[in-house]
């Protein structure tokens, strides 16, 4: 694969400290030396989980590049966390996933955990021994929260879970699940109450079915977790009895919008490399297909997309390190993150010709990975009509805002990788 800027753009350099330069080196050069002979390898393997690279990745702390260092984590905040996703989506897509992936219920336990569950989930996950899920959706319901019909029962000071989630990512590499359930039983108000629990992959009665590999993101676990009767203690509640509502909202929004916003910039600038490569490369009369004015003008657009769609991911994450308001930014970011890496990969496609038929060519592998950044966190649809609340403003609840108090306490640290 042609490579990447190896430096960051000058337009994302008010964003990015000394430190976030250092990490941007250091997340392209463990691509170019860890990920990129394993890409090939993933890639050919669909039905095989990739686990090198998640401990790979876990050895440098990256699952906890916004954990506090208190619990062991590097405290590099939302744009640290952005460089790492989006260096290593421009060489694997799935790799970038793995990473992301644990980040959104690490977002969780930050905002809504207990100090003592803090302290007994974090430091694994910064020490690389527990990777997280975040089991929300389910086989019927999808991504509507309201439609989720996993239970879990009160019996004593334990919680029964019953369920099915579906397309959990790192479903296969998770020591622990976050699960959000409606929460019935003695002393529960309502029956339509959500409630989040961690549990532990090894508890009698959960169960993670065969790996089955997707139409992209070959090596990332995204799986089925069946939940049988399943006993967890209550302090394995994070948050509060009913507050699953909130848990998985504000993670969507403040961890899986800005994350898969990343993953998209990462392919983004892959297509757009490979595309320009190709195109010098080609000759046509007494030049190449880069000379000609017809092609030039559709590679124009593709890189009007890929620069807009970097200030989209950078700025909106930056505003999120600063304790600002910014829920709109991060919905926008991924949305049309998404929306221009999408028909960037279309019309590279369309430009390579029949080249882009070949299955052994990157450019199919990286316009099927770009399909997986659509549904997660909300589809389109959703996107705009949260979109549309800011503009009416009847946005219900900022999370930016509302856990601002707990951004500047994480606040990331000056001398952080």
């Amino acid at each position: 694969m042609p490579a990447t800027p190896a430096t960051p753009p000058p337009a994302l350099r008010p964003y990015l400290t000394a430190h976030h330069e250092l990490l941007w080196a250091e997340a392209d050069a463990f691509a170019a030396e860890h990920i990129a002979p394993r890409a090939v390898r993933m890639e050919a393997a669909p039905g095989r989980v990739e686990r090198k690279v998640a401990d790979l990745m876990a050895a440098r702390k990256w699952f906890a590049i916004t954990v506090p260092s208190t619990f062991g984590g590097l405290a590099a905040g939302h744009v640290a966390k952005t460089v790492l996703i989006h260096r290593i989506a421009c060489v694997s897509a799935a790799a970038a996933a793995i990473l992301q992936a644990t980040q959104i219920p690490v977002g969780a336990l930050l905002n809504f955990a207990t100090v003592e569950q803090q302290a007994r989930w974090l430091p694994g996950v910064a020490d690389g021994s527990l990777l997280l899920s975040i089991a929300v959706t389910e086989p019927a319901a999808g991504g509507h929260i309201g439609g989720i019909a996993t239970t879990a029962e009160r019996t004593g000071n334990q919680w029964m879970i019953t369920g099915t989630k579906a397309h959990i990512g790192n479903s296969h590499l998770a020591g622990a699940h976050l699960v959000l359930a409606r929460t019935t039983g003695a002393g529960v108000r309502t029956s339509k109450a959500l409630t989040a629990f961690m549990v532990e992959s090894d508890r009698p009665g959960l169960t993670v079915a065969g790996h089955r590999p997707g139409l992209g993101l070959h090596g990332f676990s995204l799986g089925h977790l069946d939940l049988d009767h399943v006993r967890v203690p209550a302090e394995n509640i994070v948050g509060e009895i009913g507050q699953g509502l909130s848990v998985a909202q504000s993670s969507s929004i403040l961890y899986g919008r800005p994350n898969l916003a990343a993953v998209s910039l990462g392919i983004h600038e892959a297509v757009v490399a490979t595309t320009t490569a190709r195109l010098k490369a080609r000759p046509r009369y007494r030049g190449s297909l880069s000379d000609l004015p017809v092609l030039r003008d559709r590679i124009g657009d593709m890189e009007a997309r890929l620069r807009a769609g970097r200030i989209l991911a950078y700025q909106s994450v930056h505003l999120l390190d600063q304790g600002l308001s910014c829920d709109a930014d991060l919905i926008n970011a991924k949305y049309l993150g998404h929306q221009w890496a999408m028909k960037s990969a279309q019309d590279a496609m369309e430009l390579h010709g029949a080249q882009a038929l070949d299955r052994d060519y990157v450019l199919q592998r990286l316009w099927r990975d770009i399909q997986h950044t659509y549904p997660p966190a909300g589809t389109g649809e959703v996107q705009r009509i949260r979109l549309a609340d800011a503009a009416f403003e009847e946005e219900h609840i900022q999370w930016s805002e509302r856990l601002a108090a707990d951004a500047a306490r994480a606040k990331p640290d000056p001398t952080a990788a």
